[in-house]
């Protein structure tokens, strides 16, 4: 169990923890949120050691193993797959002691201990979390070096994950990840079978994972139980308790005053008047919550063009001579607002930049409206700010001709008032300068956005301000991006980038989790030779040995949901046991309550561990007996 004890830490000269309090339980997975600069990041690197708290304490049960991804990613000749291997410290210990133990009695320990951490499977764990990240079997035997930064901290990340440390801190998680990769890093997470500490700007991120939330709020920490929807629902009633209270404390602060005002010079009700008097020093104000400051910016409304602005037909797209996408058939129109899925590397960028007419198109056809203006965020954009200029200067460099107050009033438009338009853009964290390029891109009113990655620096406000924009805008909207909220809130149209086409996609991202998940049986069965590919009998028999399959493997698949439902129904009497016990008035109270609770808690941990294995088991029997039957 982790435990905040009054933290206080400056930073700056600012106070950013004032006796700050806080419980973890073991086992639970909590998103720490609040806005930029209120110290998330900090809070997990004053838990994790790397800073050192002013006052108060940070404490850790003893023995407790705990993992962060390394700020430095790994590189030179090392395999991906041994990267990972070597992540787990304890395993690559063991490995090379026993390979030099001599100690019969020493020896045994070492086998024990491998056994014990299940190191015969790290392989295959390890391959795994690699897959889910988005590299194949090719690519986890190719060294780090082959790889550029944003993928060897995939590898760092793989790592970690693949560590399972008792205590897991991860700092926007998703940074580098793309689409897929973050569905299955969602999905390896609700099931992480030790505690989290989650600090992320995804919100669909923030509402699959944690079961508690904690707010940094004016220096405190503040516990809420449930996921980050739950938090603010929760956090809304508090502020509207307490602006009514507040509101019948003026009332009758008021009345006092009043009866003050009459009598305090009336000799028969002076002592009166005085002792109301008295009571209104002693009134304690109620504060109330304070509201974050409120994010707000918009896209100047382009002119009408005739459709289509763009059509694309029999296109291939490439570099040199090499094609990533062929025949490529594809109309955009002004009302069109679509999504981009498939993995990174299978060309989600690359027909960006043809749209975009960063590229011309290496055969087929491509028209263009000839007044179609376009406004294009590249995620790597940031890298060719000036960082010694402010964001005014900037933007009058690439709008030379336009008058200064049309030039603040478009940074106005992206939330620059007059100050942050003068603030050196070295000075501007992350987000105020992707909120700066979308401005930029913006500049001549475009007939289409096209936005890869616009999230990777926004907060969660600045992410709802530009779901905002993106509808109220009403022009085409192409978006490539691993939020998939701002997917979901946004768009109405999807194409599949994959296996060198670009084809739309029928369906919705729940749609979408579903056909990744089914992908990924399908390729894991075909590993383990359950599927013949090769095979080809006529689609009458397939419907017939499909059904008599399904039949066959009914009392197999009733065992494993009735497994599942087990496990379900244990793991909600345990999370409402843990909601209780994340409360911190009960470790001010008596001590009998709280000792019931951790033997509840025992007992529905070992119900649950039986069960899960069960499932786990029925599970496996099921989906071995479905694959060799090409179910």
């Amino acid at each position: 169990m982790l435990h905040i004890n009054d933290l206080t830490f400056r930073f700056g000269g600012r106070v950013l923890f004032d006796h700050a309090t806080a419980v973890v339980p073991k086992g639970h997975r909590v998103a720490l949120v609040g806005r930029n600069g209120t110290g998330k990041s900090t809070l997990l690197k004053l838990i994790s050691g790397q800073l050192q708290t002013d006052a108060g304490a940070v404490t850790l049960p003893a023995g407790m193993r705990m993992g962060m991804v390394a700020q430095e990613a790994p590189s030179g000749p090392t395999l991906l797959i041994d990267a990972v291997l070597a992540a787990d410290t304890e395993r690559t210990a063991l490995l090379a002691e026993a390979e030099t133990a001599t100690d019969p009695m020493r020896i045994g320990e070492i086998h024990a201990r491998l056994a014990d951490i299940e190191a015969h499977s790290a392989p295959s764990r390890a391959a795994q979390v690699l897959s889910g990240l988005g590299f194949d079997a090719e690519a986890q035997q190719r060294p780090c070096s082959d790889f550029s930064g944003g993928w060897r901290m995939r590898v760092a990340l793989a790592g970690v994950l693949f560590s399972r440390p008792d205590l897991l801190l991860l700092d926007e998680p998703t940074n580098h990840l793309d689409l897929e990769a973050t569905i299955w890093l969602e999905g390896y997470l609700k099931n992480y079978p030790h505690t989290i500490l989650l600090v992320s700007h995804d919100r669909e991120l923030l509402n699959a994972v944690p079961t508690t939330t904690i707010h940094i709020d004016q220096g405190k920490l503040v516990t809420y139980s449930g996921n980050y929807d739950q938090f603010l629902a929760q956090r809304r009633a508090n502020q509207e308790r307490l602006a009514s209270m507040a509101a019948k404390q003026e009332a009758r602060r008021k009345h006092m005053m009043s009866y003050v005002d009459r009598f305090r010079f009336k000799a028969s009700k002076a002592r009166q008047a005085q002792s109301r008097l008295k009571l209104l020093e002693k009134m304690e104000s109620i504060t109330l919550m304070e509201d974050d400051p409120e994010v707000v910016f918009n896209f100047p409304p382009p002119d009408e063009l005739a459709p289509p602005l763009i059509a694309l037909e029999g296109v291939s797209i490439g570099y040199g001579d090499k094609v990533i996408l062929r025949r490529v058939n594809l109309r955009i129109d002004m009302e069109d607002r679509i999504g981009l899925l498939g993995a990174n590397g299978n060309g989600k960028s690359t027909l960006v930049k043809l749209l975009a007419n960063r590229l011309q198109p290496m055969a087929g056809e491509m028209r263009r409206s000839s007044k179609l203006r376009i406004g294009y965020f590249a995620q790597h954009q940031a890298e060719e700010l000036d960082l010694s200029l402010t964001p005014i200067q900037q933007t009058q460099r690439i709008m030379p001709l336009a008058l200064e107050e049309k030039v603040r009033a478009h940074l106005g438009r992206f939330g620059f008032p007059q100050a942050k338009a003068e603030t050196k853009i070295a000075s501007l964290s992350g987000g105020e300068k992707a909120r700066l390029l979308l401005a930029l891109m913006s500049r001549e009113v475009p007939h289409i956005l096209m936005l890869d990655e616009p999230t990777n620096h926004l907060d969660i406000d600045s992410r709802e301000a530009l779901i905002e924009a993106i509808n109220d805008f009403p022009g085409a909207v192409i978006i490539i991006s691993h939020d998939p909220h701002l997917i979901e809130m946004t768009v109405d149209r999807l194409l599949l980038v994959a296996d060198g086409t670009v084809q739309s996609y029928d369906g919705d991202l729940d749609d979408y989790r579903r056909y990744l998940l089914d992908r990924a049986k399908a390729e894991r069965a075909v590993a383990k030779g359950g599927l013949d590919r090769d095979a080809g009998p006529n689609k009458k028999d397939q419907r017939r040995a499909a059904a008599e399959a399904r039949t066959a493997l009914a009392p197999l698949k009733r065992k494993a949901t009735d497994a599942e439902a087990l496990v379900n129904k244990l793991s909600e009497e345990k999370r409402k046991i843990e909601a209780k016990m994340a409360d911190p008035a009960l470790y001010t109270g008596p001590s009998d309550k709280l000792t019931k609770l951790q033997i509840d808690l025992g007992t529905v941990e070992k119900k649950l561990a039986t069960a899960e294995e069960c499932w786990l088991e029925a599970l496996e029997a099921y989906e071995s007996a479905a694959a060799e039957a090409g179910v």
